[in-house]
């Protein structure tokens, strides 16, 4: 199920050298919408990223998702302790400034996204021999109807992980 990619890193943090969009938010409290912020922390604290690619103003099992798993305090407070969660948003109604378009769009392409809700688990390295990031994803899911089904999936991806690492 390990699946490794590869991102050229001028590329892929092209987007830190246009201005920033600091007003721009994810919808979901506590998610963040910038990739190299999120690989940051994810070198900072060692936790997985959780990317949720989403329709959000038009996709039905994306708002389902939102309401029956995001937006409950169980997995605020699940993540909190053990991802680092980044939205990456593809609506039809509003437009996302386009640095965040152009870096949504890279990953969707690089993890074959196909359809909504799409959740990947991964983790990030740079190599420094390329410049490149090489990105473990650990697993992917989509619609889970509770927090408790949605977080025992994710929690397999990261112990089979860990596994693997030992």
């Amino acid at each position: 199920m390990k699946k490794i990619l590869f991102f050229s890193l001028f590329s892929f943090f092209l987007g830190s050298l246009i201005a920033q969009d600091s007003d721009f938010k994810a919808g979901h409290e506590g998610w963040l919408v910038d990739m190299q912020e999120a690989y940051e922390l994810h070198k900072e604290t060692g936790k997985p990223i959780m990317a949720n690619f989403t329709g959000s103003d038009w996709c039905g099992w994306c708002k389902k998702l939102s309401a029956s798993v995001f937006n409950q305090e169980e997995f605020k407070n699940w993540a909190e302790e053990n991802v680092i969660l980044i939205e990456l948003d593809f609506p039809k109604r509003r437009q996302i400034p386009e640095k965040y378009r152009q870096q949504n769009a890279q990953l969707r392409q690089a993890f074959q996204v196909r359809g909504y809700p799409t959740v990947w688990v991964f983790e990030m390295n740079e190599d420094s021999t390329t410049g490149e990031l090489k990105i473990n994803a650990l697993g992917k899911t989509g619609y889970q109807p509770s927090v408790s089904q949605f977080t025992d999936e994710v929690d397999k991806f990261i112990a089979q992980d860990s596994k693997q690492g030992s």
